[in-house]
C-alpha cells in the first residue's frame, strides 16, 4: 500500500495456531479416543489463540527485555535475585493452568496423555521465549523421582512439579554440565559429602544451569571416595529456594551471554555444602537420570518442530501479502518450490516426533513391555537430531523468504534462527546422539530388526501409484542402511563405527520419517478428503534422495500454500 511517506509492507500475521495447522489436528484426531477429542481440543484451541495473539504480540513488544541478575542489595547483602521478563512470568502461569507438565501424569487422557500434552507444548513453545526449557526438565524430573526417589521426596516434590495451580507449581533444573566438559559428565568435580544422620551436601561449580530460577534441581555429584568417571557419579535432589529466596549455600556467579534463548535465565552456579537427597544408588547416577534424557530429548524434538512450523506459518502468510515483480510471492513458481521443500521436511519432522511421543506414552503404561522402551531409546536420539537440524536449516531458508526483513531484529524473525540454534546442542549434540544411537543398537540385540519392522510396517505396499516413488525411496534407503551395517560388522573397527555413526543415524531418521509420511498419506487417501499428505510424502522422498528435487508446479503450489483441493 502507498502512504504519505511511500510504500509500506504489511507484516505477516498468525491465525489460530491449532485451527491453522492440519498436522496437529490430524495427530490429535487420529490418536485420541473420539469421545475425548472435544475435551482435548477445547484447551488446544485456546492455546492456539493465545499463541497467535496475546502471547505472540507480547513477545514482539518485549523482544529487547532480558533477565537481570542482582548480586547485592543496596546495603551490601548478597541476594542473588533474578528479574524475569513479563512474558516469562506469564508463561509460568499459563503452563500451570493448561497442564503442560501435569497432563502427562493425570488419568484424564490415559493412555494417550502424552499426545495431548505435547500437542499443547507444540502450540505453546514458539510464543513463550523458551519457557519449555524448564518445563522439559520438570517433566523429566517428575518421571525420574517417581521411578527412583524415596517416598517422602515423591510425596513432597511431585505434587508441585505436576500441579495446575500457578502458586504451587514448581519447575526443576538439571545440573550436569561443568567446566570440565558438557556431554562428558564423567569429568564432574562436584563432591557429595555424607553428613551426620545420613544427609548429604554438594560442593562444586555448575557451569551451565538453565532455568536457574527453578525451585528444585536434579544434580550429578561424586560421593567422596567414589571412582573416577561416570560410573562413580550419583544423582541428588535439592531445593534451591527452601524459604522462598535462593539458598545461602548457592551463589549465582553470572548469567550466560548467549547467541539465542536470551530471555531464558541460564547461569553459572557455585555450590557450597548445599543440602541434598540421594536418588537411587551411590553409583550409577547417570543410569538413574537416563529416563529423564528420553523425555527432555522428546521435548527438544517438539520444540524444534514447533519453531520450524512458526517460521513456515509466517512465511506462508507473507507470501500472500508481498507483491514482487508484478504478482504475489504465492504465485511465483520458484517461491512455491522453496516453501514446498521446507514444508515437506517439516511434515517429516512432525511425523517422526509424534511417533516418538506415541511410543514414549506406550512405554510408560503399567503393562508396557521392554520392546516399547527399547524403541524409545532408539527413537529419542534419532528424532532429536533430525528435527534440530531441520529447524536450523529450514528457519534459515524461511528468513530468506522475507528478504531483508528476515534479517531484522525488530520484525521478530531473526530471533527464530538464533533460538533454534540451541536445539542441536542441548540434550546432546548431533555427534553425541549418533554415538548414543549406535551404542543402543549394539546393546539391544533386536533393535535393528525392531527398527526395520517398524519402517516396513508403515511403508507397506498398496495399489495407489502416487506413493510408488516414496516407497521406492524407502527401499533404497533401507538397502543403504543394511549395507552400512554390513560394512561395520565386516570391519569390526571401533573407530570406523564412530565415523559412520552420524550418517547411519540420520539415514535411519529420514527413512522412518518417510515411512510415517507414507502411512499418513495412506490414511488420508482412505478417507478420500485430502491429497496434501500424498504430496508431502512425494516431495520429502525427493528432498532426501536428490540435492535438487524435480519440481511439480501443482503439488508444490498445494503443499506450499496448504490450499484444500
Amino acid at each position: 500500500m502507498l502512504t504519505a511517506s511511500g510504500f509500506t509492507q504489511s507484516a505477516p500475521q498468525l491465525a489460530n495456531q491449532y485451527h491453522d495447522d492440519r498436522m496437529i489436528q490430524m495427530a490429535v484426531r487420529r490418536t485420541v479416543p473420539p469421545e475425548l477429542v472435544p475435551q482435548a481440543e477445547r484447551e488446544l484451541v485456546q492455546l492456539g489463540e493465545l499463541a497467535a495473539g496475546e502471547l505472540y504480540l507480547q513477545q514482539l513488544r518485549d523482544r529487547k527485555l532480558e533477565p537481570e541478575h542482582q548480586a547485592w542489595d543496596a546495603w551490601g547483602n548478597r541476594v542473588d535475585t533474578i528479574k524475569l521478563t513479563p512474558l516469562w512470568r506469564k508463561a509460568h502461569t499459563i503452563a500451570a493452568q493448561f497442564g503442560l507438565v501435569a497432563t502427562a501424569y493425570e488419568g484424564e487422557f490415559q493412555p494417550v496423555a502424552r499426545i495431548v500434552q505435547f500437542a499443547k507444548v507444540y502450540l505453546f513453545h514458539a510464543s513463550t521465549d523458551t519457557f519449555c526449557c524448564p518445563l522439559a526438565m520438570t517433566d523429566g524430573a517428575a518421571a525420574t523421582l517417581l521411578r527412583s526417589a524415596p517416598k517422602n521426596i515423591v510425596a513432597r516434590a511431585v505434587s508441585h512439579l505436576t500441579s495446575r495451580d500457578p502458586e504451587k507449581f514448581w519447575t526443576s533444573g538439571q545440573w550436569m554440565t561443568e567446566t570440565s566438559g558438557g556431554s562428558d559428565v564423567g569429568g564432574s568435580e562436584t563432591v557429595a559429602q555424607r553428613q551426620e544422620g545420613g544427609h548429604w551436601t554438594l560442593t562444586g561449580r555448575k557451569w551451565f544451569a538453565s532455568a536457574c530460577t527453578s525451585e528444585v534441581a536434579l544434580a550429578l555429584a561424586r560421593p567422596e571416595g567414589a571412582s573416577r568417571g561416570s560410573k562413580g557419579l550419583a544423582l541428588f535432589y535439592l531445593e534451591t529456594r527452601p524459604q522462598g529466596d535462593l539458598a545461602p549455600q548457592l551463589r549465582i556467579t553470572r548469567l550466560k551471554d548467549k547467541l539465542g534463548t536470551r530471555q531464558l535465565p541460564t547461569a553459572e552456579l557455585m555450590l557450597d555444602a548445599v543440602p541434598a537427597v540421594l536418588i537411587g544408588d551411590l553409583t550409577g547416577g547417570v543410569k538413574t537420570i537416563a529416563p529423564m534424557l528420553n523425555i527432555t530429548r522428546t521435548w527438544n524434538s517438539v520444540c524444534a518442530t514447533a519453531l520450524l512450523r512458526r517460521a513456515v506459518a509466517l512465511a506462508r502468510d507473507y507470501a500472500n501479502r508481498r507483491v514482487s515483480f508484478g504478482r504475489p510471492l504465492a504465485e511465483q513458481p520458484l517461491h512455491l518450490y522453496t516453501l514446498a521443500g521446507v514444508q515437506s521436511r517439516l511434515e517429516g519432522a512432525f511425523c517422526l516426533t509424534f511417533f516418538l511421543i506415541e511410543r514414549l506414552g506406550a512405554s510408560e503404561q503399567p503393562k508396557a513391555d521392554d520392546v516399547e522402551y527399547s524403541l524409545v531409546r532408539v527413537l529419542a536420539p534419532m528424532a532429536k537430531a533430525l528435527t534440530a537440524k531441520y529447524a536450523v536449516a529450514g528457519i534459515s531458508e524461511m528468513l530468506e523468504a522475507f528478504g531483508g526483513a528476515g534479517y531484522m531484529e525488530d520484525t521478530g524473525l531473526a530471533r527464530l534462527l538464533r533460538d533454534a540454534q540451541v536445539l542441536p546442542i542441548w540434550e546432546g549434540t548431533t555427534n553425541v546422539l549418533a554415538l548414543d544411537f549406535i551404542r543402543t543398537l549394539q546393546a539391544e540385540p533386536n533393535a535393528l530388526a525392531l527398527y526395520k519392522k517398524t519402517v516396513e510396517t508403515r511403508a507397506q505396499s498398496s495399489a495407489d501409484s502416487r506413493l510408488a516413488e516414496p516407497r521406492e525411496t524407502v527401499r533404497w534407503l533401507m538397502d543403504r542402511l543394511l549395507a552400512d551395517f554390513g560394512c561395520l560388522n565386516e570391519h569390526d573397527c571401533h573407530e570406523l563405527t564412530q565415523a559412520y555413526a552420524r550418517r547411519v543415524m540420520m539415514t535411519c531418521s529420514e527413512c522412518l520419517a518417510l515411512a510415517l509420511l507414507i502411512e499418513q498419506a495412506e490414511r488420508s487417501l482412505a478417507r478420500g478428503n485430502d491429497v496434501r499428505p500424498v504430496f508431502a510424502a512425494r516431495r520429502y522422498a525427493r528432498e532426501i534422495s536428490d540435492a535438487w528435487p524435480e519440481p511439480d508446479l501443482q503439488e508444490d503450489g498445494v503443499l506450499a500454500t496448504d490450499i484444500f483441493v
